[in-house]
Formats: structure tokens, C-alpha cells, sequence
């Protein structure tokens, strides 16, 4: 009975051919931990945490251009507190954080506050193309550092990075990584420094 029950049990093709077993677990062992990779799983909760630098330093100045070819420079905003944000449209967190940069963005620009988003690298067109499949058009300038000077200048070492600006061109706070700007203690540090004039 047991020797029949052992030659009904299903078996694999592979089962007894080591060649084409070694094949299969060869293709499972490059599949699997890209599907897992790939896998739909729940982000985790941005961070809200900005660095208070110990001593603020002098916002490196520059000038870049935004998609339609109108130029900015940094100088121009002396007076508003500025986010500046460095992203790209690969990094995953970047697209998470857009929303939010755009809500406090809309609710405290009339008040002095200002989003500047440098992409990395990138041509207009794609990043054109890119901010039309987010949850919400971004209004603030988009502008594009090609060469990446300006990303070398705040020393960017990953995306996203992000600063805040006060009104009198310094670097006051840092984040690295992706970041929830519309949480109420990321507007309150706004709020304290758009007071702080």
C-alpha cells in the first residue's frame, strides 16, 4: 500500500532529470527576489523630522533654468523662506514627498514661502511628462541642474535631499530621504521662520 501511495504522489518533470533540475532552480533563484522586490507592498509613514544645522551657513547662490527656459536664481529670493529640494523622477521617495511640497507650498506662498524642486540630470520633457502622472500637478518652479553643480555645491549625497532657507540666505535645516512637508511640525518650522525676519 505505501508503494502505491508513493507512485501516485505528483512529482515535478525535473523531479528526476538533474540537468533540467539545476535549470529550474537557477531561474527561481534569479525570479523569485526580483518578484519580491518588485512586490506591491505598503510603503512605510514618511518621516516629518527635519536636522537643525548647529550654525547656518550661506545658501550656495546659482541660477537655473525651469521647463519653460526662464532662468532662477537664488539671490532673486533673498527675503522668502525657500525649500529647496533635490530629486529625481527614478527615486520612489521623491514622488511620495511632491504632494506634500505642493500642499504647503499652496497654503504659505502668499506668506513668503517658496518650494524650488532641482531635478538631476534630466531633460524637460520627461520630467514634463512625469509630474502629469502624479496625484497633483506640481505649481512650484521645477528647474534642472544637468550637470549637477549645484547638487555638488550643498553637497548632496542622496535623493532626496532638502533644505530650508531662511529669509536672510542660510541653511537652517536638512533632511536626507523622503520627508511628509505637510505634517503640522514641518509647518510650524516654516511658520517660526517666515516670523523670524
Amino acid at each position: 500500500m505505501k508503494e502505491r501511495l508513493k507512485s501516485c504522489a505528483v512529482r515535478p518533470p525535473w523531479h528526476r532529470n538533474p540537468s533540467l533540475r539545476a535549470w529550474v532552480a537557477t531561474v527561481l533563484w534569479l525570479v523569485l527576489p526580483a518578484a519580491v522586490v518588485n512586490a506591491e507592498l505598503p510603503a512605510p509613514d514618511l518621516s516629518y523630522e527635519l536636522t537643525k544645522l548647529d550654525a547656518p551657513i550661506p545658501a550656495p547662490d546659482f541660477t537655473l533654468e525651469d521647463m519653460d527656459g526662464k532662468r532662477h536664481s537664488l539671490s532673486d529670493y533673498r527675503g522668502k523662506v525657500i525649500m529647496l529640494n533635490f530629486w529625481a523622477t527614478w527615486c520612489p521617495p521623491c514622488r511620495r514627498e511632491i504632494p506634500s511640497m505642493e500642499s504647503i507650498y499652496r497654503d504659505l506662498g502668499k506668506s513668503g514661502f517658496l518650494v524650488l524642486a532641482v531635478n538631476e540630470f534630466e531633460e524637460p520633457d520627461h520630467v514634463f511628462a512625469y509630474t502629469g502622472q502624479l496625484s497633483v500637478f506640481p505649481t512650484f518652479p521645477i528647474l534642472f541642474d544637468r550637470d549637477s553643480a549645484v547638487s555638488q555645491a550643498y553637497k548632496v549625497k542622496g535623493l532626496p535631499t532638502t533644505v530650508l532657507i531662511d529669509t536672510q540666505g542660510r541653511i537652517v535645516y536638512r533632511a536626507v530621504g523622503g520627508r511628509d512637508f505637510d505634517h503640522p511640525e514641518v509647518r510650524k518650522t516654516v511658520r517660526e521662520l517666515l516670523a523670524s525676519d
